[in-house]
């Protein structure tokens, strides 16, 4: 059994701890949240204690997941904990026992799977990355570190998907296509092409939205 501390008291960190406890007794078990906000230091969040700041990580023996939502917040908080030397080795996995892994599938260090995921095969997710529920990725796509896929995200084959990009809830994206680093791309949107690194994309088909807020199509379906 291995103990689990969830870092960020956050909706994707209760979501996470749900589908931990789902996965049944004897297997993983979270122990607390981490979360650098005081007033919640010593309360319960649906029953798991609030046990201090995101720094006690390096002082404590658990297993860390990082459930903060935007992918540049997990970012944040894994390079802060770098320096406090805490290493990946700290960090576990979690896939929810519905969730279909393909052959030749890797899944790193710190990344999160929820209820009904599918990797086809072949399939590589980097560090820290996360799938809510009912996110498909088939064969060859590669999920660089801290990439963010709300629900029912389809992706096509061998589709690359740069660190830290986030899409919305039902976003697909076509065969082929290359989504850089940064990148936002809207709930429900259809991308054809590639997409350069920190732009924001939405509609279907998806086109470069310039002037728009980052932060509101982040809030609009991708996790807290």
């Amino acid at each position: 059994m291995t103990r689990i501390l969830l870092m960020t008291a956050s909706g994707l960190a209760r979501e996470t701890l749900a589908s931990i406890r789902s996965a049944g007794h004897g297997r993983d078990v979270v122990v607390g949240f981490l979360d650098d906000d005081p007033s919640l230091h010593g309360t319960l969040l649906d029953g798991v204690p609030v046990l201090g700041g995101l720094d006690v990580a390096a002082d404590r023996p658990e297993r860390l997941l990082i459930c903060a939502g935007p992918g540049s917040a997990r970012a944040a908080i894994d390079s802060r904990l770098l320096a406090l030397g805490v290493g990946a080795e700290r960090f576990t996995t979690h896939v929810h026992p519905t969730a279909v892994v393909g052959a030749g599938s890797q899944i790193r260090a710190g990344s999160i799977l929820l209820a009904g995921c599918v990797l086809t095969c072949d399939v590589t997710l980097g560090r820290h990355v996360v799938l809510m529920p009912q996110t498909v990725l088939t064969h060859d796509d590669v999920l660089e570190d801290h990439v963010t896929c709300a629900a029912g995200a389809t992706l096509g084959g061998r589709v690359h998907v740069g660190a830290r990009t986030s899409l919305g809830m039902q976003a697909s994206v076509r065969q082929d296509v290359r989504l850089g680093s940064d990148v936002v791309v809207g709930a429900g949107a259809v991308v054809l092409h590639d997409v350069p690194d920190g732009q924001t994309w939405a509609g279907n088909p998806a086109a470069r939205l310039a002037g728009a807020s980052t932060a509101a199509l982040t809030r609009e379906g991708t996790p807290a």
